[in-house]
């Protein structure tokens, strides 16, 4: 049982009257949803979900979602709001997570925004490039030049016009690479000097950032046993509830890591261990992709997950509590 913390007081503003928040980021199985409530439970928090899977329901082991137990421990929110068949992006995570802020800062709450989702958490604290460059002229014949050639001919395309973007997206991400080919034809500029202009300058909020680090040996092994232990505590039976809720292997959360080896499985394309051994690997590489977004933010501090001390005191300070 995690140790009781005295209630703090309400935090003021920052000096430019932004209200606080205080994120905890990183790598998957890093140890961020015990890190959260115990910074939470410290100074008067509730935690926001920042997690693009965490917010569906009926998605549990899976996702490592927090427990009833967590859960009942600090309130969260921004989990199980919708389902496996209804669409969710990183927009819909923006109104949401807004939202649930402004509540948070109503009732004198520290909000402890606690995910892996960089861009979920990117878009919170700093909105999101949004373009009134849509033509769906250009956007259908864009998807059926792809279609027939092939999202590869695209994104040659793209990096002609547009080096950087097609720099930075796979060729085969054929859904951005036809969104930037649509918003250079519209405007005639590249969507990459648009978003440089905007520069997620949407800063309403004073934010600490906190990401928790771990040698890359102890975060694999971690990895691999949190994967061992999703499917001693039925990954397996969670999918095929899933299946039978009506919720096929098309559906974007069901193809995400775990499910969709797990799907490849009970289908008895793989074996079970090699079931387990691919999702192991698959974790590993995902976690190795967080580290490499978080760690090109220069605001992000650095620490063990087991400072817990060294988390609570710098979150106090922050908030001017100590």
């Amino acid at each position: 049982m995690a140790t009781p913390h005295p209630v703090s007081r309400i935090p003021h503003p920052a000096e430019d009257g932004r209200p606080r928040v205080i994120v905890i980021c990183g790598p998957t199985a890093a140890g961020k949803t015990a890190a959260g409530i115990e910074v939470a439970r410290a100074v008067n928090g509730e935690i926001v979900g920042a997690d693009s899977m965490q917010v569906y329901r009926y998605m549990d082991i899976g996702t490592a979602k927090p427990t009833a137990m967590e859960q009942a421990a600090v309130r969260h929110h921004l989990i199980d709001v919708v389902d496996p068949d209804e669409p969710f992006d990183a927009a819909a995570y923006l109104t949401l997570g807004r939202q649930a802020l402004t509540e948070l800062f109503r009732r004198g709450k520290t909000p402890v925004v606690v995910g892996g989702t960089g861009l979920y958490i990117k878009a919170l604290l700093y909105g999101l490039f949004c373009s009134d460059a849509r033509d769906p002229a250009v956007r259908a014949r864009l998807r059926a030049e792809a279609e027939a050639q092939g999202a590869a001919a695209l994104h040659n395309r793209l990096a002609q016009c547009d080096p950087q973007t097609a720099g930075r997206l796979h060729p085969n991400d054929a859904v951005r690479i036809q969104r930037a080919l649509e918003v250079f034809e519209v405007t005639g500029r590249p969507i990459s000097a648009l978003q440089r202009e905007h520069r997620f300058g949407d800063t309403p909020f004073h934010a600490l950032k906190m990401g928790l680090s771990l040698d890359r040996e102890t975060l694999y092994r971690r990895i691999d046993r949190r994967v061992e232990a999703m499917i001693a505590t039925g990954l397996e039976e969670e999918v095929h509830t899933l299946l039978a809720r009506g919720y096929g292997p098309h559906l974007k959360p069901m193809q995400s890591i775990g499910y969709s080896h797990m799907l490849a499985f009970i289908a008895g394309a793989v074996s079970r261990a090699d079931c387990i051994r691919t999702l192991q690997r698959d974790t590993r590489r995902f976690a190795k992709r967080q580290l490499t977004w978080f760690r090109a933010d220069p605001d992000i501090r650095w620490m063990p997950p087991d400072r817990m001390t060294d988390l609570i005191r710098k979150s106090k300070q922050f908030l001017d509590l100590t």
